[in-house]
């Protein structure tokens, strides 16, 4: 399977090229950064490969498109894709509103995988917090999350998408607009992720804790996502981790 990455420099996406050149049975097609970085025209592992700038990726043939960088370059790449259907998984988050309907119009031409969060477990994690939500209306949840110092100290597209997820299950629940989960935003050293949903119940409480060691988690899930979404090859549309689980 030929594999381009999208922000290839980033932190998940270094950790997505060494794991395609490791593997055998994956070959690195496009490693992709910003024009304006100091990598562009350098060869990847001193390999074959040249870190180019996105556009250079319509001269590659990939068979999957791995995208962890930013909105804005998430949205231009597909631009210049087109209409041709390359399968993509979107790793990227702080998308608008509006961003994310223009990536649902995207979906019309290619089938595209978007997440928040690709770390092994993590969309088990969320189902079994929504489905407590949805059992258990009367708990009041909230959300928090941890991570390394460098991340900005705003809620993360994971907490973001937790939140309004427990928010529209407890509203279906009980038949009425239920109260916004607060986000706490915790930073510390070098902690890779830790994402947690509570839930008071007054006399009890619940709590679903997910946490990730490193960062080669995130990019081992956004791999396996790109291995369904080219051998099931479900055609044209918008996909999830959970049509994954499903499957």
């Amino acid at each position: 399977m030929r594999i381009g990455i999208v922000g290839a420099s980033g932190r998940v996406g270094t950790r997505l090229v060494e794991l395609v050149l490791a593997n055998p049975g994956l070959e690195l097609a496009a490693a992709l950064v910003s024009p304006s970085s100091r990598l562009v025209g350098l060869p990847v592992n001193g390999g074959g490969i040249e870190y180019r700038a996105p556009q250079a990726a319509m001269n590659s043939h990939c068979d999957v498109m791995i995208d962890f960088s930013t909105p804005a370059a998430t949205l231009a790449l597909q631009e210049e894709i087109g209409t041709k259907p390359i399968p993509v998984i979107i790793g990227t988050t702080g998308f608008s509103p509006e961003e994310e309907r223009r990536i649902a119009g995207f979906a019309r031409h290619r089938p595209m995988l978007v997440s928040a969060n690709f770390a092994h477990g993590f969309e088990a994690f969320r189902l079994a917090a929504l489905e407590f939500a949805r059992r258990m209306p009367a708990g009041e949840p909230s959300v928090a999350e941890t991570y390394h110092l460098r991340k900005k100290a705003e809620p993360s597209g994971t907490s973001r998408l937790l939140a309004r997820q427990l928010y529209e299950a407890r509203t279906r629940a009980m038949g009425f607009a239920a109260p916004e989960p607060a986000i706490a935003v915790h930073r510390e050293g070098g902690t890779v992720g830790i994402n947690e949903v509570r839930f008071e119940m007054g006399s009890a409480q619940v709590s679903f804790t997910y946490r990730v060691h490193t960062l080669a988690a995130y990019a081992e899930g956004a791999l396996a996502a790109a291995q369904w979404l080219v051998s099931q090859a479900p055609g044209a549309g918008l996909y999830s981790l959970s049509d994954c689980l499903t499957d």
